[in-house]
């Protein structure tokens, strides 16, 4: 794993930086495979990411975007990730409707959905049961209790090793997410972090020794790259790091 730590002065250098990277991933992935895939991570934080995204002039035939995570509601519904990435992003640009894969949520059973997205995973990256595809980009945020995606302290999501997708629980409240083996099977991990409420958080995720399951960001260690993108607000204490 190669890690690296970066600190931007605010939050509009951090969107901007954000863009940098994620479109040199973008074209690294294209130039070496053919496609780039990425999967897009839900909050407040990415938007502006990816509203900028929507003006970049990209090979959009050739980039295929999933979801780490989603809430379980409809994809019309206001707290729907899919919406917002859709709104801000994938509803502005040529990219084909086959290239857009949203976590269903229409079943009214979210392990089985959870399971169908994990078949269509497999399905496209052409992987057997029991292996873990190597997603290009999967972008990530936290919150200010140190989950990551879906997966929330102390919950059995943390715990599944076997799957690429599993059901998270955010107060009884059901969520589909990628499962951490998955995620850490991604060529490139982006986490992009701000406000200063991540503090606490962030010093549990980054302190030599805490507990995973108390502070589940700890457990993503991609076998590629992983980058902290962070803003000052939230990331001023952990500048000596990379």
């Amino acid at each position: 794993m190669t890690k690296v730590v970066e600190v931007l002065a605010n939050r509009e250098e951090l969107i901007a930086r954000s863009l940098s990277v994620v479109c040199s991933q973008i074209q690294a992935a294209i130039a070496e495979r053919g496609i780039c895939t990425i999967a897009a991570a839900g909050g407040s934080t990415p938007e502006p990411l990816y509203k900028l995204l929507s003006a970049q002039d990209l090979p959009w035939d050739k980039i295929h975007v999933f979801w780490g995570d989603e809430r379980y509601v409809p994809s019309d519904h206001q707290d729907s990730n899919q919406k917002m990435a859709r709104l801000a992003w994938l509803d502005k640009v040529n990219i084909p409707p086959s290239n857009i894969h949203p976590i269903p949520t229409g079943s009214g059973d979210p392990a089985a959905d959870a399971l169908a997205y994990q078949t269509e995973l497999q399905q496209f990256f052409q992987v057997s049961e029991g292996e873990f595809p190597a997603i290009d980009i999967i972008l990530l945020g936290i919150g200010d209790d140190a989950h990551t995606a879906s997966l929330f302290p102390h919950t059995a999501a943390l715990q599944v090793r076997d799957a690429l997708v599993t059901v998270g629980n955010k107060d009884g409240q059901p969520r589909i997410t990628f499962t951490v083996p998955l995620i850490n099977h991604a060529r490139c991990v982006i986490f992009i972090v701000a406000g200063g409420s991540k503090k606490p958080a962030l010093a549990q995720i980054f302190a030599p020794v805490a507990d995973d399951l108390t502070y589940p960001s700890r457990l993503i260690q991609p076998s590629g790259e992983l980058l902290w993108l962070l803003d000052a607000a939230a990331g001023e204490e952990l500048q000596s790091l990379g």
